[in-house]
């Protein structure tokens, strides 16, 4: 008996049930004891929506629609590896109505090789590791005995999971030197363990959501509406649905058609044309026309159309709380855009002062999804939209959103700090040649050393320190530098690093007094002396007291 689209489903509805359980133990694993440990979330994110996927399908379509839903919900480096194993498995699979142990040995190496080739320098002793190594198990297992069962060659690959995982403080040294093993590995084994669990009739069950919880407050505020009015409302029905594509539609970018006609009859058009779906938004006032044409290219699996008119009268009495409508989309108004990613009032305004035209809430412990970023870049009017990831963990995402994005020319600097982000929108070029904008914006994103203060959350040892809960680190470049007991002291050893600058930045958190950031801003200039420029401006970043730019 081999695995239908039902028990696939199941399967993977349990690995990310135990996933989403298992979060925060993924999250302490985090080598650095900084507060962007989130690998765990950010996993548990990414399976978050595939509850969605429709029953009674096999398991070739099974797989694409699971696959589908996380290359869209994919959070971070961690989520956004995952969501492309389980794209590769599909690929694997797609065609097959109930896969045996001979197609699921051939699905796990099409998903390592999909995630592979989205990591442009692998490092050995990660979650990449773990995934090809049970694989290797599983092809081995399979050689030795081609009538095993699929429930035994899941045990197999589970096993080698465990196996691999044990390994990784072999293959990385600082694990080892920390006493962990590595989280995203972690966290596929995770998901193995659940799709066994349900295999043998007892799939794990969610104990929580696995989204509010973890959405900063400042991304689940309000917004206020009492100054708009209803007749500025030109679409009144915000209509959005998502197409399973037809055999005459299937691949990527099949369906321009479609996108032209949705255009013609409305605004603030959002459009996603993958290999199995479309995914559609647009605002107009007459939502029948939208699903009758969509028809036309597969069958509807979901429909939401709301009168936004309404939406806004019953806010405003108090009836119900419901999201904002979303505005219109501008038209193609300029050569070139820009998303950044950014957290902290201060930060956001600046960004918006050099140019970015939507900012991105998130960073450190929440990463934008991929269709965050697909959103952001949609609203962006210019014919080529620049993304500023700003974070090491959001430059994946980002690059999964510029590919899957095909209404815009859309590229990725891939800058890992704020310092990075600002310095690369400062030597931007209006007037450049898109080759020389890209190459002023990468030189000078590498142009800045980039320091931070922020706190450790939970005792660990690395290279020479034995770090305390609630000690300051300095970073520099994102690797520990000092420690100290309290952050001012903390940021002052910081400028040890800084001799010989001409530039410095300081953008103090929402935690740091104005008082407190002037003094750092003066101890900053007595020690670099005549001929730097200090500039200490207001971020209100949150978890780091410090964000620092050195050039």
């Amino acid at each position: 008996m081999g695995i239908t689209g039902n028990l696939y489903r199941e399967m993977a509805l349990s690995g990310a049930a135990l996933l989403s359980n298992k979060k925060e133990e993924i999250n302490n694993l985090n080598v650095f004891p900084v507060p962007d440990g989130d690998t765990g979330i950010n996993m548990s994110l990414t399976m978050s929506t595939i509850g969605n996927t429709a029953e009674g399908l096999g398991i070739g379509e099974s797989a694409e629609k699971i696959a589908g839903f996380m290359l869209r919900s994919a959070r971070g480096n961690s989520g956004a590896i995952l969501s492309l194993f389980f794209r590769g498995v599909s690929k694997a699979l797609k065609g097959v109505d109930e896969a045996s142990s001979k197609d699921m040995v051939e699905a796990f190496k099409r998903g390592t090789t999909e995630a592979y080739r989205a990591v442009m320098k692998p490092t050995e002793g990660t979650i990449l590791t773990v995934m090809r190594m049970c694989g290797e198990e599983a092809e081995k297992a399979y050689l030795a005995n081609k009538r095993i069962s699929v429930k035994n060659l899941f045990k197999v690959i589970l096993k080698g999971a465990e196996d691999a995982l044990a390994q990784t403080p072999e293959m990385l040294p600082v694990l080892k030197q920390t006493g962990v093993v590595d989280a995203g590995g972690a966290g596929f084994v995770c998901v193995l363990e659940g799709m066994v669990a349900a295999m043998e009739g007892k799939p794990y069950v969610a104990e929580h959501s696995a989204d509010e919880n973890n959405t900063p407050t400042e991304m689940r505020s309000g917004a206020d509406f009492s100054d708009f009015n209803t007749d500025d409302i030109k679409f009144g029905y915000c209509t959005e649905c998502i197409v399973e594509k037809n055999e005459k539609y299937a691949g990527e970018d099949t369906s321009g058609e479609l996108y032209e006609f949705i255009k013609s009859i409305g605004d603030s058009a959002v459009f996603v044309d993958d290999e199995s779906i479309i995914k559609l938004h647009i605002h107009t006032n007459d939502p029948g026309a939208v699903l009758t044409k969509a028809i036309e290219f597969g069958n509807l699996a979901t429909v939401k159309i709301e009168n936004m008119r309404n939406q806004h009268t019953e806010l405003m009495s108090g009836n119900k709380e419901e999201p904002a409508p979303k505005k219109s989309q501008p038209v193609i108004e300029k050569k070139y855009g820009f998303v950044s990613v950014c957290m902290g009032d201060g930060i956001k305004n600046m960004f918006t002062d050099v140019g970015v035209d939507n900012i991105i809430t998130g960073g450190q412990t929440m990463n934008p999804s991929t269709q965050d970023i697909i959103d952001a870049v949609m609203k962006t009017p210019s014919e080529y939209v620049f993304i500023l990831p700003n974070n090491k963990n959001i430059c994946m995402v980002a690059r999964q959103a510029s590919e899957i994005v095909t209404e815009r020319k859309v590229i990725v600097i891939p800058t890992e700090t704020v310092p990075q982000g600002m310095a690369a929108m400062i030597a931007y070029n209006p007037d450049g040649e898109l080759d020389e904008v890209i190459k002023g914006m990468q030189e000078g994103a590498a142009m800045v050393t980039s320091m931070s203060v922020t706190f450790a959350v939970r005792d660990t040892e690395i290279d020479r320190f034995n770090i305390k809960k609630g000690q300051y680190l300095g970073l520099v470049e994102g690797k520990i530098a000092c420690v100290s007991n309290d952050s001012f002291s903390c940021a002052k050893q910081l400028t040890r690093g800084m001799t010989g600058a001409s530039y410095v930045t300081v953008f103090y958190g929402e935690d740091v007094s104005e008082e407190k950031a002037e003094k750092f801003g003066a101890l900053v200039s007595e020690k670099i002396g005549d001929g730097c420029d200090v500039a200490v401006l207001y971020g209100g970043q949150p978890l780091y007291d410090y964000i620092i730019s050195v050039e």
